[in-house]
């Protein structure tokens, strides 16, 4: 009994088991976010055509619909993650992007001071590199990658070429 406990035990502290496990809970973790967010949508949604029997105010409704879109976008990025296991920096983007633009609409353009008018354009010109540069240095990266794959089969047939007129 004992041995079979301490076994049991050693087995709980294997590598592989511990990546398993964190991989699980971790996985846990965005499908609890993933049906929060989708509740919260709801909500918002629900809120957003209440808001429909009253005298229309143009920018609270515009903030709602923006607002319902990022964080269709959030879930979005979250299900790929759940997919694919990796973070689309290209969606990430486009929801900072959408985001910001969003506190624009909301306070109006005129009611912003300059500074802090000055530091969004700043940052959503930077946003706006990142997401036009990303294709570029996925490409580039891309084709490093594959170019090595490329050379690999052709490696290995040079070798098994020499070891066998060496046999």
């Amino acid at each position: 009994m004992p041995k079979r406990v301490i076994k049991e035990v050693n087995s709980w502290f294997q590598r592989e088991s511990i990546v398993n496990n964190l991989e699980r809970f971790q996985d846990f973790i965005i499908i609890s976010l993933c049906v929060g967010l989708f509740c919260v949508m709801l909500i918002r949604l629900g809120d957003m055509f209440f808001s429909f029997l009253h005298p229309l105010d143009v920018r609270e409704i515009t903030s709602d619909i923006l607002f319902i879109l990022i964080l269709v976008e959030l879930f979005r990025l979250l299900i790929d993650y759940l997919e694919t296991q990796q973070i689309s920096v290209g969606a990430a983007v486009e929801i900072t992007i959408v985001s910001a633009l969003r506190e624009v609409i909301l306070r109006g353009v005129l009611e912003i001071q300059q500074n802090q008018l000055f530091g969004i354009s700043t940052f959503l010109l930077v946003l706006a590199v990142i997401f036009i540069a990303l294709p570029l240095v996925s490409t580039f990266f891309g084709h490093a990658n594959s170019h090595n794959h490329e050379t690999l089969p052709e490696a290995t047939e040079i070798l098994s070429d020499k070891t066998l007129t060496a046999d």
